[in-house]
Order: C-alpha cells, then sequence, then structure tokens
C-alpha cells in the first residue's frame, strides 16, 4: 500500500521543480505560510480538501495528481544522468581536441 502522505509530498517537490517555483511560491499562490508548505513536504501535516484543491490549482495539475502514482520521475533521472553524461563526454572532447591542436600549432 503506497502511504499518501508521502506521495503527495514527493508529487508536490516535483511539480514545484517543473514549475521551477519555491516552497515561498506555492505558499503565496495558496495564501498560506511556507512553513505550512515544509510541514505538508516533509508529511508532518495532512492539508484538507480545499487546502489540496488550492495546492493543485497553484501547480497547475488536476488535484488527483497530487495522489498519482508517476513513472516519469525515474526516467526524468535517467534522461538526466544521460544529459550529464553527454556533457561531460563533450566537454572532455573538447579540452582533448584543444590539446592535439596546441601540440601541433608548437610542433
Amino acid at each position: 500500500m503506497t502511504n499518501l502522505k508521502k506521495l503527495l509530498a514527493f508529487n508536490m517537490k516535483e511539480q514545484r521543480r517543473i514549475l521551477g517555483i519555491s516552497q515561498a511560491t506555492l505558499a503565496e499562490r495558496v495564501k498560506t505560510s511556507t512553513h505550512y508548505i515544509a510541514m505538508i513536504e516533509l508529511e508532518r501535516k495532512t492539508p484538507s480538501l480545499d487546502m489540496l484543491e488550492r495546492i493543485a490549482i497553484a501547480l497547475q495539475i488536476d488535484p488527483p495528481e497530487l495522489f498519482s502514482v508517476k513513472a516519469v520521475p525515474a526516467v526524468s533521472l535517467r534522461n538526466l544522468q544521460k544529459s550529464i553524461l553527454q556533457d561531460i563526454e563533450k566537454a572532455v572532447g573538447n579540452v582533448i581536441t584543444d590539446r592535439i591542436n596546441k601540440i601541433e600549432i608548437n610542433e
């Protein structure tokens, strides 16, 4: 069985990340305190249905999405890892090319 508080906290954080907003911005949008948003995301508070609806609207999702089990984060993580590795490979390739060019110029 899935822990609803954990799922809510994860989905709130993930959607904030997607939107690029802070806890403070979310709190301002739902007219509550940053502390309260933090407590929800730390699984220490359980929001009312009214608050869940306000949070969903502020996060630009439907309320049920706050409790959906998504496979997206794992895929996003893998894509991010691939992107980072590609950036590293490109940077290393550039350094090697620069060094080879400097050696050829000095010869």
